[in-house]
């Protein structure tokens, strides 16, 4: 019996039939790129680093480019773990007075700049030396014309067909 069922699945599995999917893309690189740079803020700089991105990291003008503060490290019995906040991020000092670490990009480089409603030359060290943060690439490509009213649910579902014929789309 056992024999049977087997031959049976077996068969079942040989007997189907489809149409071939698309193929997939040839050679993209999905994965993003990072990378981690050390700076200080100072009168000298403006209080503002310039980055260029590594010359092993091709960037182009429709990916996305993130940056991430490293605000702590907090202990683990493997090692240091880091913890990383995405900026702009904001801090609180003296009675409400605001520091800001902020970015701008291109994509050629990234400009990581402090900003605030205090002095910036009245900070102490700890908000201005040896600052680290993560700098993440993300490969995308923009999106074709789509022009269609977003907040038309059905709209929206007959657009994402119409570009993707292989897939199925329930109306509400």
């Amino acid at each position: 019996m056992k024999k049977l069922i087997v031959l049976l699945f077996s068969v079942a599995l040989m007997s189907c039939e489809g149409d071939t999917g698309p193929p997939g893309p040839p050679g993209v690189n999905i994965l993003g790129s990072v990378f981690d740079v050390t700076v200080d803020f100072t009168s000298n700089n403006g209080f503002s680093n310039l980055i260029a991105f590594p010359n092993n990291i091709e960037v182009f003008e429709s990916d996305v480019v993130m940056v991430y503060l490293l605000e702590e490290q907090v202990s683990d019995p493997s090692g240091p773990i880091d913890v990383w906040t995405p900026l702009p991020q904001p801090f609180f000092v003296d009675g409400g007075a605001q520091v800001v670490y902020n970015f701008n990009h291109t994509f050629l480089d990234v400009n990581l700049f402090l900003d605030g409603n205090v002095n910036l030359n009245n900070l102490g060290p700890g908000f201005t030396n040896n600052q680290t943060f993560r700098i993440a690439i993300l490969p995308a490509d923009f999106a074709e014309e789509f022009d269609v009213n977003l907040e038309n649910y059905n709209a929206v579902m007959q657009a994402l067909q119409s570009q993707n014929p292989g897939i199925e789309v329930q109306s509400l």
